[in-house]
């Protein structure tokens, strides 16, 4: 099999530090707006068809997750014997996505406890009742649950696996995604899957997740996504095509790696970014870009989009050294999974744990700091769209002093 040759350990490409803290930034600044209602189109996921800027974080961060898979199986390859390497990367690759799997989990079950407090099985003490009801509601899928599945299985499709063979099977995932998604009929709806794209809850990757993940159909607990029931946007269907954003991200980290001059490295990357954003385009007559099912024409669409971004903001890091900017992106590429968890859980508590009391009703944090800008005659999108800057500042704030003192979580 033939391997990339690896640059030396000292070299690092600080644009994949810096696009990953604007990926993450920009998933925060997404995911926490101060009225979820009043939002700029940019920064709203597209109901279905479509791609705004919203819908290209999640893509970015598996695409960069690819990249740091190599990078990472790299490092494992020149440290490891031939003997046994095997088994030392897969306790490894197992032991890290089994801790993004179970952060994804506790996040999805946070607020645990609210004022509200549900009733459980009335043979059950009123706290543990409680909690019995909350287990009830658990959803067991989600973002870095996704990161967790696509991370176990790229690094495995990739460990010790030539390039053109990484290329091929994100290319069949691509293809038998498609067909399945278009060929096969959908049971109970008596249509191929192709006259169905346009109706979420008719799809065959609903009927998958209505199926698989729905647990009140096996008598357990878990459940679909509550604000998306007819199908669960972090499904088990879709995550096979974004396995392959993963795939492509690995494939970008191995061109990044070789021992040509820098400046080749990024226009070659900017050039097959752009025809993979093209040929995402011309997918997209026959099957849509679409976020929620991750098809195919998404997948090579917004790859190409953040290996065009690489290329850019590597142009001006690695090359131009214009590094002034970065601090800011730099402290949350560098610990991504910290930003994103206490992103996530402070927002949680920000919006269900902290609440005020607003003209006879309970608004979250956000809401209340909305509805006091709207007051001053501050426009509903903007006051939005305040807080959520607001909110990124904080989090950047309290990740600084682990960055000055080069404390990163370690997963």
């Amino acid at each position: 099999m033939t391997k990339v040759a690896p640059r030396p350990a000292s070299e690092r490409v600080v644009s994949i530090d810096v696009l990953r803290g604007i990926t993450v930034a920009g998933m925060l600044l997404v995911n926490d707006p101060g009225d979820p209602d009043h939002v700029f189109a940019p920064f709203r996921h597209s109901v279905w068809n479509g791609c705004t800027f919203a819908d290209l974080v999640f893509p970015f961060f598996l695409f960069l997750v690819g990249i740091t898979t190599h990078l990472s199986l790299s490092r494992h390859a020149s440290n490891s014997h031939d003997d046994g390497a095997f088994a030392v990367v897969f306790r490894a690759i197992t032991r890290r996505a089994a801790i993004i799997f179970v952060l994804g989990v506790l996040l999805n079950a946070y607020p645990f406890f609210e004022k509200t407090a549900l009733a459980g099985p009335e043979w059950l003490p009123a706290f543990f009742g409680h909690i019995a009801a909350r287990l009830e509601m658990l959803r067991l899928t989600g973002v870095l649950q996704r990161i967790a599945i696509v991370y176990f299985v790229a690094s495995l499709v990739a460990w010790n696996t030539s390039t053109k063979r990484v290329a091929i099977v994100a290319a069949l995932l691509l293809f038998a995604y498609w067909a399945a998604m278009t060929l096969i009929p959908v049971p109970g709806e008596n249509e191929i899957g192709a006259r169905l794209l346009d109706q979420p809850a008719r799809t065959l990757a609903a009927w998958v997740d209505r199926t698989m993940l729905d647990g009140t159909r096996w008598n357990l607990g878990w459940h679909l996504w509550d604000r998306a029931v007819p199908y669960d946007p972090e499904g088990l269907l879709s995550t096979i095509p974004a396995i392959a954003t993963v795939l492509l991200g690995v494939l970008a980290g191995r061109w990044l790696q070789t021992t040509r001059a820098i400046g080749l490295r990024l226009q070659m990357l900017g050039y097959a970014g752009s025809a993979a954003m093209v040929l995402g385009l011309l997918w997209s007559v026959v099957f849509s870009i679409n976020k929620p099912l991750w098809t195919s024409s998404y997948v090579l669409f917004t790859a190409g989009a953040a290996c065009v971004s690489l290329a850019i903001v590597g142009w001006l890091v690695d090359m131009k050294q214009m590094k002034r900017w970065t601090m800011p992106f730099l402290v949350f590429g560098t610990n991504p999974i910290l930003a994103y968890v206490g992103g996530e859980l402070l927002a949680n508590i920000l919006r269900s744990s902290i609440k005020f009391k607003i003209d006879g009703h309970r608004l979250s944090s956000g809401m209340t700091v909305v509805r006091g800008l709207e007051a001053i005659g501050v426009e509903s999108r903007v006051a939005s769209l305040l807080w959520a800057l607001s909110f990124v500042v904080v989090c950047y704030a309290l990740l600084v002093p682990l960055y000055r003192r080069g404390k990163f979580l370690k997963v």
